[in-house]
């Protein structure tokens, strides 16, 4: 999906958090007093973010493959991320985006999607949310189910001179999210709501623990790599 029209212009890339920067933020009481999911408390999630990245390596594979794509004319050069610390999916996918950013010697710049308030928009606008990344977030949709939703994490890979190439958004398509949610959030024979809900919280917090997050993190660096593969032969 190259765009006609973008707001990603030069200077509001460089605008960006590099990987580094983004991980005080997280932790700074600017970031802390916004709204989580839901509109709820936001928690201080950087030691979590930190862990997964010093716990992740690519592959040398993936590293080789990365390092050839990006010498090609024409190559990615910028990776433009678009995040949150409460998703569980920023906090599997980001540190992997700063690895491969590191790998390959490409630019990475992440901007969060909402301002103060949790954003519910189908399609978010700066009217809606003056202080938010509403624009940078509309021209990446998610188009599932028959609805338009604000996933994250977004990932668009630039040239050196900032032509779109490729974007990728909120987990790769072998990690069944929905299928699996879904499964955890069914109330079991004799649990309450209530009981079902804070069962399903613990499973996926565990889920996140396990070496699965692990394969998917993986699984979404070969998605990206693959994406901008099959660029270099025009499909």
């Amino acid at each position: 999906m190259a765009t006609k029209s973008t707001v990603v212009t030069p200077e509001r890339f460089a605008s960006g958090m590099t990987f580094e920067r983004y991980l005080t933020y997280i932790a700074s009481p600017e970031n802390l007093k916004r709204e989580a999911t839901g509109g709820a408390p936001r928690r201080d999630l950087s030691a979590q973010v930190r862990a997964w990245y010093e716990a992740s390596r690519l592959s040398e594979a993936q590293t080789a493959a990365l390092r050839w794509l990006a010498s090609q004319p024409g190559g990615p050069a910028k990776i433009l991320a678009i995040s949150e610390d409460w998703s569980s999916d920023c906090r599997r996918d980001i540190p992997m985006l700063a690895r491969m950013a590191e790998a390959a010697s490409l630019e990475l710049r992440i901007f969060t999607r909402d301002g103060q308030k949790w954003s519910k928009s189908n399609r978010p606008t700066l009217a809606e949310a003056p202080d938010s990344n509403a624009d940078l977030m509309a021209e990446f949709l998610n188009e599932k189910n028959g609805q338009t939703w604000q996933s994250i994490p977004v990932a668009v890979f630039y040239t050196k001179d900032l032509e779109y190439l490729y974007h990728y958004i909120e987990f790769p398509a072998i990690y069944h999210k929905d299928r699996v949610r879904g499964h955890m959030s069914a109330a079991r024979s004799g649990e309450t709501p209530e009981q079902a809900q804070e069962r399903s919280n613990r499973e996926f917090m565990a889920l996140q623990q396990s070496p699965f997050f692990k394969i998917w993190a993986c699984a979404g660096v070969d998605e990206m790599i693959t994406a901008l593969h099959r660029l270099t032969w025009g499909a």
